[in-house]
């Protein structure tokens, strides 16, 4: 079965979220949060309130990032069953890590913007319980991903708390990342932090500091 390509709407779609967005993550930095509202927003972006809404129907989805959920759980899903929970979820969270900063054309811009939205989540309580929203949804998206792994009580058990767990270790790796300015890479962070909560055999260290 061949790839399916977006189609011109939805890359002008695509492209609008990612405008909107850009603006208000920049704004949010430079003038707070709080200061800001979703009219700066639409005015810095060049569109109407309304088109802003109907991207992101509150204000904290503006911050939030939903592509490194998708990464996560295709690469959860592509991963071998033979393998124990917390090296599959772990080694996800390092590859999509790995893909999001890593080498490519923008990939210095787009791993500031990562900074600067996890920055924003970490200072601002209302962008902190909806982050925390997020991580439940993700960790959700992971044990579905496990497919039939996840088929009774009990391995579906397992597989929640192995999501749980490593989440944790990656958060901490991302509350990290952001202190030290993204100075040290992010996969070889989440792989650090994932080696001290379960071993250094989880998740094989590749990345150097």
């Amino acid at each position: 079965m061949s790839e399916r390509h977006p189609n011109l709407r939805e890359r002008r779609r695509s492209e609008t979220r990612r405008v909107i967005q850009t603006h208000a993550v920049r704004l949010f930095t430079d003038r707070g949060y709080d200061a800001t509202t979703v009219a700066d927003v639409a005015d810095a972006a060049g569109v109407s309130a309304m088109t802003v809404y109907r991207h992101f129907p509150t204000k904290e989805d503006l911050v939030l990032i939903d592509q490194p959920a998708r990464l996560i759980a295709e690469r959860v899903a592509g991963s071998s069953p033979a393998q124990p929970l917390v090296r599959r979820i772990g080694g996800a969270l390092v590859d999509a890590a790995a893909v999001l900063t890593g080498e490519r054309d923008g990939a210095a811009a787009n791993e500031r913007f990562l900074l600067d939205c996890l920055r924003l989540m970490i200072a601002t309580p209302a962008l902190r319980a909806r982050h925390l929203d997020s991580q439940y949804a993700l960790q959700q998206a992971i044990v579905d991903a496990l497919g039939n792994d996840t088929t009774d009580p009990d391995a579906a058990f397992r597989a929640q708390a192995a999501a749980s767990a490593c989440l944790a270790a990656m958060h901490t790796a991302l509350a990290r990342w952001a202190e030290d300015d993204g100075r040290v890479e992010l996969p070889a962070l989440i792989t650090r932090a994932l080696a001290a909560s379960f071993g250094d055999d989880v998740v094989a260290i590749d990345h150097d500091d």
